[in-house]
Parts: structure tokens; C-alpha cells; sequence
């Protein structure tokens, strides 16, 4: 397939995880992608893995939560590319803690990184997707934004806001010709469930020592023989940020193996 020749990617949470291999699947098919991830490592190793591509890629270091630098960080990245076609939104954190004992600080980033940064995104790449081809916008929801996860008040939250602004976008955006839908990625193995680092803007679940695990006993996918890959998402992504996908907008995709019936 070549669904992305001679279309313009901008790919948050892009130096690893399910951000990183969309960046891949979207170069696979031919796109022109911006990679962008608060990390340079993790940004480093996008570059190492698209070893074949990289007349097509190029990065930039943003942190979405910051403001100034997502207005700076895209608007180098539109000018890089010559406009915009695609935004994919899969920069997040997670932090698992007791609610009880969860500080405000801890509750207010994760809103912050993965609500906030989604806004900042798509605010500062709007009037380019405006003047793009056929535009899209792929936002990261998650299957805890309408199934119960145990100790993850804050990434439920964050998530569940992104699934409803990704509603309202849909309507506000759509005589204009943009697209925005969501993917609810569950039971993916990937940088955040598995516990990366801070570097990669993801920090592993660390759920606490004494949780309850008979409260997870319903998170596990019906089919295979356990978590899927990133790849299972990216996709997904890039299906419905391509024109396969032009008649799809305002609603979520649930990605989790059959978790979730």
C-alpha cells in the first residue's frame, strides 16, 4: 500500500511505543513524516529504525505540555513539510496510584501531557490541516476511558476528556473538510505498559504494592495469548487517517483484542 505518498505527518509520542510505530507504518506507505517526542534518545532510535526512509523523516523535540514549545515545535515542523495533512496525537503519560493518595501535582500532569497537549496540538496545527489534502486528525483515547481500571483515576480522566473532544471537534471542524476520530488502544504492549522511563514522556503503571489484582482479572484480551503489539494500533491509525478512512469522523475505534465486548 502507498495510502500516504506525498502526504504531510506530524506524529506526537513518536520515539517509541504505539507514537513510534505509526511514524513507521506512515513512512511504510509512503508519507512524509515529522517525528515528534520530548525525548531525543527516544527520537535518535525512530531515526535508527527507519533507516530506509529517512529522506521522508525528520524530528523535532516537543514537550506537548509546554505551550511555547508546541507552538514552536509546529510550526517548524509545518514549515519543514510545506503544510499538513495529518496530525496523530499519541504523546501521554500514565500514573497508577491509590486515588486517595494521588497528589494533586501527579493528577494535574497527566491532565496536563495528555489533555492539554492533545488541545495545544491541534490548536497550533488547525489552520494548516485547514489548507491541507483530504485533512485528518488521529487522537489517543484509551479503553479506560469507559472500562473501569483500577488505580488510574487521572489517565481515565485525561483519556475520557480526549474522547469528548475529539466529539465536539468533529462537529466544529467538519464543513470544513477536516476529520477527527480516536482510537482506543487496550492490552497493547508498548513504552508506557511496559514502564520506559520519564525520558520517554511515558512512565510505566506502577501499580501499587498492595493493589488488588483480582480487580485487573477482566483486562485481558479474548483473543491471543496475551498483549499485542504497538503495530496492532498503528494500523488502525493509519487506516483511519488515510482515505480508506474519508468517510469516518466523530467516533472512537477500541483496539484491545476483544477485552472489552
Amino acid at each position: 500500500m502507498n495510502r500516504y505518498a506525498d502526504r504531510r505527518v506530524i506524529v506526537t509520542g513518536a520515539g517509541s511505543g504505539i507514537g513510534q510505530a505509526t511514524a513507521l507504518r506512515m513512512l511504510q506507505e509512503g508519507g512524509q513524516v515529522v517525528a515528534a517526542d520530548i525525548s531525543p534518545e527516544g527520537l535518535a532510535d525512530t531515526v535508527a529504525k527507519a533507516a530506509e526512509h529517512q529522506d521522508r523523516l525528520s524530528t523535532v523535540q516537543i514537550d506537548v505540555g509546554d505551550e511555547q514549545s508546541v507552538v514552536d515545535g509546529v510550526r517548524s515542523a509545518v514549515a519543514g513539510l510545506g503544510g499538513l495533512d495529518v496530525l496523530v496525537n499519541a504523546a501521554g503519560i500514565l500514573r497508577s496510584s491509590h486515588t486517595h493518595q494521588t497528589s494533586l501535582a501527579d493528577f494535574e500532569k497527566v491532565l496536563r501531557v495528555n489533555l492539554v497537549g492533545t488541545f495545544l496540538m491541534i490548536r497550533e496545527s488547525i489552520p494548516a490541516l485547514l489548507e491541507g489534502e483530504g485533512p485528518a486528525v488521529v487522537n489517543f483515547s484509551s479503553t479506560s476511558a469507559e472500562f473501569a481500571h483500577p488505580y488510574m483515576s487521572a489517565y481515565a480522566a485525561s483519556k475520557g476528556g480526549i474522547q469528548s473532544m475529539t466529539h465536539g471537534l468533529a462537529a466544529e471542524y467538519g464543513k470544513q473538510g477536516v476529520r477527527f476520530t480516536a482510537v482506543q488502544p487496550g492490552s497493547i504492549s508498548s513504552g508506557m505498559t511496559d514502564g520506559v522511563g520519564e525520558s520517554k514522556q511515558s512512565v510505566g503503571p506502577g501499580i501499587p504494592e498492595d493493589a488488588d489484582w483480582s480487580l485487573f482479572s477482566g483486562l485481558m484480551p479474548a483473543l491471543g495469548q496475551g498483549f499485542a503489539g504497538p503495530e496492532s494500533v498503528a494500523g488502525v491509525v493509519a487506516m483511519l487517517a488515510s482515505s480508506d478512512g474519508a468517510f469516518i469522523t466523530g467516533t472512537s475505534v477500541r483496539v484491545d483484542g476483544g477485552t472489552h465486548y
